[in-house]
């Protein structure tokens, strides 16, 4: 199998060619090696590869002998580097799978390496000092995003079909919206954190992936929802299985549209223009828009408070439990100014501080829930910018207490966060593309608690009518369409 046609299938279709016996398993993990070897020094997305230890039988699952790459956070995998994109954690190796690295490897896939993070999943934008900046294929000069930027890049230049990735603030999302793919967060409890946590960020974080097509995310979500032993609460399993939801027709939705984020950050023309495409579009197909103000149940300034706090103290919490257990000091030499303020500040946030911000999270969850109680869904864009240029982040970071670099991430990416503290499922969408640069930009659909199945007719519905697949970014695997060894 050539890179050429590699890229031409998403994962559910490299299955079924697999399962069919047009493709040998071999061939395809083949074309996703050379994939790597193609795209990935000018993109470094992919920190490490390793020889694959799964090799599970065609047709056994509907993703059985896909090949996959799992975030460089947020999962361990037994006998490989889990170092969290920082000095403080480089060599660490895990002793045992988690659980969704167990349920991906049930799901048939073959992992064949690790993504690039920033350090501790804690920023919007992928640029450790560890490994380096990974960079947008469609710009290697502006940013993958954040966290799971690496998974991104890697995605949108055609070295997997879709990859892990996680999101406490939206960094599944503002990932997919950069870098023209599709990627939804579930609702909190639909994947289990375990054994490790209970929950990730107080329920912030979630796990998911990142694709190139609708289905292909569906397919993943239905292998790996579900609870484990132990967990303390789980989302209700659907009825029909999400990759059925695809193929449903959404009927007509009414969907709320927020042009305009919480915070005061002003969403940028391109974006702007890129909405309205949007809601043209969603208009011919039958659903019913309006503009709408949603509350938050706080004000930002204490919106930003409240996550800050919850996100430094258990930021301090993993730090300083990495520190005691690899015998390394928590400075400079460890960790980034950032990282560092942050830790700083976590550690500072008293228990009743820290009960407040759980407080505020009550607020938002039941504001929110009143808003989806007369409303299906609420369309905001993912983010209210283009792909910034590497380094803009971090301008200046140096200067930032723990709070303010929290603030900088909420103005950058103002219209996700809201959805992590709620719990809620939102997705983002690569309907359109700026008609000056031809970046990506990002769409994001939120629903209520539970509802993916909404947001997975809808997607498909998407897709179907204004379909994204045949855009490619300036580095991609397909445009070099190198034999392998054993072609005809």
């Amino acid at each position: 199998m050539r890179v050429s046609e590699y890229v031409r299938h998403d994962a559910v279709g490299l299955a079924e060619l697999m399962a069919e016996g047009e493709v040998s398993p071999a061939e395809v993990e083949a074309a996703a090696r050379e994939a790597v070897r193609t795209v990935d020094p000018a993109i470094r997305a992919v920190v490490e590869t390793w020889p694959a230890d799964d090799r599970p039988a065609p047709g056994s699952t509907p993703l059985a002998g896909v090949p996959f790459l799992i975030k460089d956070f947020g999962i361990s995998m037994a006998g490989r580097r889990t170092e969290m994109g920082s000095r403080l954690a480089a060599g660490h190796v895990a002793r045992s799978d988690s659980f969704l690295m167990r349920r991906f490897r049930r799901a048939g896939l073959v992992t064949l390496g690790r993504t690039a993070t920033p350090e501790l999943a804690y920023s919007i934008t992928t640029e450790p000092v560890l490994y380096g900046p990974a960079r947008n294929p469609w710009d290697p000069g502006r940013g993958a995003g954040g966290s799971s930027g690496g998974a991104g890049a890697a995605v949108a230049a055609g070295v997997v079909p879709l990859a892990h990735a996680t999101d406490a603030a939206g960094s599944l999302r503002i990932p997919a919206a950069y870098n023209g793919l599709f990627g939804l967060k579930p609702t909190r409890g639909r994947v289990s954190m375990g054994p490790a946590l209970d929950e990730g960020f107080n329920g912030l974080a979630v796990q998911g992936c990142v694709s190139r097509t609708v289905r292909d995310s569906a397919a993943l979500l239905d292998l790996i929802r579900g609870p484990e032993p132990g967990d303390p609460y789980f989302a209700e399993q659907p009825r029909i299985p999400y990759s059925e939801e695809v193929t449903r027709a959404p009927g007509p939705l009414r969907i709320g549209v927020l042009p305009q984020a919480w915070g005061g950050r002003r969403t940028t023309a391109p974006v702007a223009d890129a909405l309205e495409r949007t809601v043209r579009l969603l208009e011919s197909l039958g659903h019913r828009t309006e503009e709408v103000a949603v509350g938050l149940g706080a004000g930002w300034e204490e919106f930003v408070l409240a996550n800050a706090r919850l996100s430094t103290a258990n930021l301090a919490a993993s730090v300083d439990g990495l520190a005691a257990a690899l015998g390394r000091p928590v400075d400079s030499s460890t960790l980034e100014p950032s990282t560092l303020a942050a830790h700083r500040y976590g550690q500072r946030v008293s228990g009743p501080q820290f009960v407040d911000a759980l407080a505020l999270r009550n607020r938002v969850a039941r504001a929110l829930a009143g808003f989806f109680g007369t409303h299906d869904l609420l369309l905001t864009p993912t983010l209210p910018e283009l792909p910034p240029l590497l380094g803009a982040y971090g301008e200046g970071a140096e200067a930032l207490d723990g709070l303010g670099w929290i603030d900088r991430l909420n103005d950058r990416s103002p219209f996700t966060m809201a959805f992590n503290v709620a719990g809620t499922p939102a997705m983002s969408v690569p309907l359109t593309a700026d008609t000056g640069t031809g970046l990506p930009v990002g769409m994001q659909f939120a629903a209520g608690f539970g509802r993916e199945d909404l947001l997975f007719r809808l997607a498909g519905q998407l897709e179907r009518a204004q379909p994204w697949s045949g855009r490619t970014p300036a580095v991609w695997a397909g445009a070099v369409p190198k034999p392998l060894r054993g072609d005809n």
